[in-house]
This record gives C-alpha cells, structure tokens and sequence, in this order.
C-alpha cells in the first residue's frame, strides 16, 4: 500500500533538541511511524523526561541524553553511543538551535561572544553531528538527515514588527548561521548521497502564538498568505515524516520551506 512508504517500523532515529517544540514534534511523528528514538537536550533532565512521554505515549524504545554541540568530542562520543544502542542509525534530525535568551537582537548592540556562541550551535553544532553521527551511517551505508534550517536563511526580516511590539528581534548572526545550513545541505548531499545517505533540510517559518506578543503575532499573520503562524503539534509533522521515511528516497539537497508562505509574500 502507498501509506506503508512512510511506515519506519524498526528504524532508529536521533532528534537532535528533541525535547520542546518542533523537536519532540518531529520526535512524535517518528514514534508513531515506527522509530525508536535517541533525544538529546543540552540539559539531561529535560531529554529524560521527553523520552519517558513518548515511550509512555508510542511504546517504543527510547534513549535519552544531554549533549552539548559545541563540543566536537562530546559529540563523537555521543555517536558512538547512539549506534552501539541498536546498531543501527536511520535518522538523524538536527534541530538544536535558537537565539540564546538575554542577548540584544540589534547587530550593533551584540556582544562578539553571542554571535560566536549563537553561530557555534546553528551552524558548526549541526556540522559536527553531521559528521561523528554521518560516519556511521556512511558505514553501514544507509541513512537520512534533516537539518533544520529557517526562513530566517531564506528573507530579510521587516524589523519594525519587532520593533513595534516591543520585542529584541532576530539576530543577523541567526539568519546568517541559517543561511549556512542551507548550503551545507546541498553540499553534504553531493557528498552523502553516492554513499546511500540523504540529506535535506527544513525551513518552517514562525510558529506560535506560544509567548509571542498578540500584536506580532497579529502582524506576522497579516504578513503569511495561509493568514496564521504554524502550529505546535501539527504542521511541521508531516514535512519532517516524509524527508525521514521512503517516500523522499528519491529526494536529496532539497529544502522544504513550511511557513504558510511568507517567504513567497515579501
């Protein structure tokens, strides 16, 4: 049947920043179809208790631990961990990210610690799962990554919506590091895909309301053709199962844009 193309019974996957938001989205769908996962967050509680809910919710095997990106060596070791649990790696899904808390938005207001440490997560954290946790999968000569990039990577932002609503804005080191994974996509693709792996990204837009301010909330959705923010739970899903599943095994160095549009609409 054509649904079994997005069945992944008996693989096992690794969310990256699995455990809030997006990622324990994406971690959901992947339970559902079938995968036993692998959850990390940079604090071990929180990957504990995200993979306690979805082995609760989905009856499968779960994995958790704390990991720091900008580690290279944390990281190796972490992969090697990750395969030696089932033997096996399918899916890696590279979500940790996000502008660090307290820091001003405004390029010349940031100190040059936020920018390096924002760039070190977004970017050169991504890399580095890429590579400990790709080498495994060019081993066993199988596998598919998705990099989670943004719109931020795609557009300039309209900064007066922030602006009028108070808020710090986005960073220009956020949209730059973004930028980036879209290419490093394309480029491990050239390099990944001959050796069985598949490597595509995914640029959601905003998604919410969460803690967003009603009124940019309100601007933002006057500003997407589907006229609202994503939502939590649902619309990231179904991008996320399709990029991990047979049904792209003919798709790679592709990004998927899921944001209602509002990249087309500026």
């Amino acid at each position: 049947m054509s649904m079994d193309l997005f069945r992944l019974d008996g693989n096992v996957a690794v969310v990256i920043g699995g455990a809030r938001d997006l990622g324990y989205d994406m971690a959901a769908i992947l339970a559902e179809a079938g995968c036993d996962l692998v959850i990390t967050s940079r604090k071990a509680q929180h990957a504990a208790r995200a993979a306690a809910k979805l082995r609760k919710k989905y009856g499968r095997e779960t994995l958790s631990h704390e990991l720091d990106l900008r580690n290279y060596a944390q990281v190796e070791a972490f992969a090697t961990k990750a395969f030696a649990w089932k033997g096996r790696v399918d899916v890696l899904v590279n979500n940790a990210g996000g502008t660090p808390p307290g820091s001003p938005g405004p390029l010349f207001d940031r100190a040059p610690e936020d920018i390096e440490a924002l760039i070190a997560v977004n970017l050169t954290g991504t890399l580095f799962c890429c590579k400990a946790l790709g080498k495994h999968m060019a081993d066993q000569g199988t596998g598919k990554i998705i990099n989670m990039a943004s719109i931020a990577g795609l557009v300039g932002r309209d900064r007066r919506m922030y602006q009028r609503n108070a808020m710090a804005g986005q960073p220009v080191d956020y949209g730059a590091a973004k930028a980036g994974i879209l290419g490093m996509t394309r480029d491990l693709a050239a390099l990944l895909s001959p050796m069985g792996i598949h490597v595509n990204a995914i640029a959601p837009g905003g998604f919410g309301p969460r803690d967003l301010p009603p009124g940019f909330v309100s601007d933002y959705c006057d500003r997407t053709p589907l006229g609202r923010m994503g939502r939590d739970g649902i619309d990231l899903k179904g991008a996320a199962l399709f990029l991990a599943s047979p049904a792209s095994d003919y798709v790679t160095g592709h990004t998927l844009v899921v944001d209602g549009g509002f990249s087309i609409w500026q």
